[in-house]
């Protein structure tokens, strides 16, 4: 095999060589870019017919490219398609489930991931900061929510259930609803933004903007050291900072739920008119005569 084939990847080659490839083994060339996991597994024969070429064009690719017939080339395919799968799922699934996995396998690792998560969230959260954040929410005006993505999943219930027990809450994505929502905001509102990594600058200036017109700035966040949760006048710290694959942020999701949930907990205990339940009701001993 020539250098060629031995310093750079087949399918690196082959996308290289395309623009200068004509006739059946361009053809050739463009089916197997197109469908490398086939191209490592099929035999030379079932690949032609697929690609609509002949098996001597299979051997012609593989000669132009450097490599000792075709079979050397769809090895070394084979190899490169199997490393880039595995590290596509390590980058988005992580490294606790595999691609092979069988399913209570799997169900297994998220429940342990949830159940971690909540562990973390219940030595975290600062319990007498989430009482002050509930007192300001119960009594403010206005209360504006801003969060995106995988962090607005937690805030949509929190501005769900806000709307059920009467308080005037609004929820925000985007930079320009949630500056203009910032600036009509004033002295005793709430302005609460949700950031595991702590480093969304749109909701560093709408805590911001909302601050110097007097509201009360909070932030739930897996980072209490980004600027964001230094910044706040109150920091819930879920317990779980931003991590690099989907299992680790399904996971911190739950530190999210949990905290939002305690909110809203919280603030009904304080309003709990609007749940049908009186503030001060009469306790009826039986017997008691009227």
């Amino acid at each position: 095999m020539s250098t060629h084939a031995d310093s750079t990847s087949p399918l690196q080659a082959l996308r290289d060589s395309l623009p200068t490839l004509t006739g059946a083994t361009a053809r050739a060339a463009a089916h197997i870019v197109a469908d490398p996991a086939a191209a490592g597994r099929e035999s030379i024969t079932r690949l032609a017919e697929a690609a609509g070429v002949s098996a001597a064009t299979l051997t012609r690719l593989a000669d132009l490219l450097g490599f000792d017939g075709f079979p050397a080339l769809r090895a070394a395919i084979a190899t490169e398609h199997g490393r880039e799968v595995q590290g596509g799922w390590q980058r988005d699934i992580g490294t606790e489930i595999g691609p092979n996995d069988p399913p209570e396998q799997v169900l297994g690792v998220l429940v342990a991931a949830q159940h971690r998560a909540a562990r973390q969230a219940m030595g975290a959260v600062h319990l007498r900061t989430a009482d002050q954040v509930a007192d300001w929410i119960a009594h403010a005006a206005r209360i504006h929510l801003y969060g995106e993505w995988g962090d607005s999943v937690a805030l949509h219930e929190l501005y769900l259930r806000l709307l059920r027990i009467g308080r005037p809450v609004w929820w925000h994505e985007g930079a320009q609803a949630a500056r203009v929502a910032a600036g009509l905001m004033g002295a005793g509102d709430v302005a609460l933004a949700l950031s595991r990594s702590g480093r969304d600058e749109i909701a560093v200036d709408f805590l911001a903007r909302a601050r110097a017109n007097g509201a009360h700035s909070v932030v739930i966040t897996g980072d209490p050291t980004a600027q964001l949760a230094t910044d706040a006048d109150a920091t819930l710290y879920t317990g779980t900072r931003e991590g690099t694959a989907w299992t680790d942020h399904f996971a911190g999701r739950v530190g999210d739920t949990l905290t939002a949930a305690l909110l809203w907990v919280l603030v009904a205990q304080r309003v709990p008119d609007a749940l049908g339940i009186p503030q001060n009701p009469t306790t009826i001993t039986i017997g008691e005569t009227q």
